[in-house]
Parts: C-alpha cells; sequence; structure tokens
C-alpha cells in the first residue's frame, strides 16, 4: 500500500502510488511510528524541496524525522501552501520572496516573514467567500493559481485552464466551465500575489504538453 505523503493543491496528505516533482516537509513529523498521519503540520514552515540533493539519501517516515511530502508540481504545492525551501532551492526561494516582496512594497522578505504570511493564508477556511472567484475574475489570475470547483482542481496556464489529479494535467473546455461553473481560489493570497509580480512555478510536462496541444 502507498505511504500517505501525496499532497493535494487543498493541502490534503493522501494516499496515492503516482510520483511527483517535489518533495518537502511541515516542519517535522507529521506520522506516528506506524506511518499514519497524525497532524497537519509541525510548524508554519512549509517548503519544497528538489527530489534530489547532494546525494542525499532518506527513508522515507521514520521515527523521529520529518514526513516527506510529494507533489506533482511545483504549482501544487503552492497551492498546497508551502513555498521553495532556502537551502536546496535557495535561487527559487529568493525569487518568491522578491516576487512577494514586490506586491508589498517592500525591499525584502525574510524567510519567517513569508512564513507568517503563508501561516495567516492557511488559517482561511476552504469555504470562505474570500476565497469564491468570479467569472470576470477569472481571467486575471496568473499561470500556476488553482481554482477548485467541489472536488475537482483546475490550474490556470495562460487564460486556460487544465484539470489537476496526481498523474498530471488534462485539457478541459475551459471556456465552458468558466461560464457555466463557480469556483473558489485553492492557491493562498500571498503565492498569488508572488505569482503575479513575476515568480514562475516549474509546471509539471502534462501541462506544457497538454496546453500546447490545444492552442
Amino acid at each position: 500500500m502507498p505511504l500517505q505523503n501525496r499532497v493535494d493543491p487543498s493541502g490534503r496528505i493522501v494516499r496515492h502510488a503516482a510520483r511527483g516533482l517535489f518533495m518537502g516537509n511541515r516542519g517535522g513529523a507529521l506520522h506516528n511510528a506506524d506511518q499514519q498521519i497524525v497532524r497537519v503540520q509541525k510548524s508554519k514552515t512549509w517548503i519544497t524541496c528538489l527530489t534530489e540533493y547532494k546525494n542525499r539519501k532518506r527513508k522515507l517516515m521514520q521515527p523521529g524525522g520529518y514526513t516527506e511530502l510529494f507533489f506533482l508540481d511545483e504549482a501544487v504545492s503552492l497551492s498546497a501552501g508551502h513555498r521553495p525551501c532556502f537551502e536546496c532551492r535557495r535561487q527559487d526561494a529568493l525569487a518568491f520572496g522578491a516576487a512577494l516582496a514586490r506586491a508589498r512594497g517592500m525591499a525584502r522578505l525574510s524567510a519567517p516573514q513569508i512564513d507568517d504570511l503563508l501561516e495567516a493564508d492557511r488559517m482561511i477556511p476552504a469555504d470562505h467567500p474570500s476565497r469564491q472567484v468570479s467569472m470576470n475574475r477569472m481571467g486575471s489570475l496568473p499561470d500556476g493559481a488553482f481554482v477548485r470547483n467541489g472536488d475537482h482542481h483546475f490550474v490556470v496556464r495562460s487564460g486556460q485552464l487544465l484539470r489537476w489529479s496526481f498523474e498530471g494535467y488534462e485539457h478541459v473546455d475551459s471556456a465552458a466551465l468558466m461560464n457555466d461553473q463557480s469556483f473558489d481560489l485553492a492557491t493562498p493570497g500571498a503565492s498569488l500575489e508572488a505569482l503575479r509580480h513575476g515568480y514562475r512555478p516549474v509546471f509539471h510536462p502534462s501541462a506544457i504538453a497538454n496546453f500546447a496541444g490545444h492552442i
């Protein structure tokens, strides 16, 4: 049975056999001795890491160690409330912080400041009115933003919507969806600001292939 360590765009940690491009953690152990998830977070530091770095090897979900989490791509990890790691992804972390600082008219933001902003966003319920996305707002969402409709999540790419799954993305009729459906914003406000001000997340290859095939 697969371990419970795959993360969806809403931040839920589930069992799934599919692999992802990125791993991460939430500040420590979320699992017990039976490798079952027993808490949502250990600290407010939620990061996204490379799956390979300096030849380090880890056995997953070991006693006393942090819980290794996996994401389809970086767009998913941002939607789930994570940010780039300042160790293994330092340049991306600096770029994310710089974009968020530009959005707020600041010179820079430290890692703890970014974590505080993301923690505040994660406290907003998924069904809160502030997360509702009107149709005229959909067209202004940046690449990498996620929206949710019922149990389905969609990522924005060049004005189109792609339906997410743990295996990848698939093309949908974006015009019909936008006209007939209601959506909630899944990506936290701080990450959305960073995306709007120049941060470019890493997409899974299926997002590129599905978009290119329907231009």
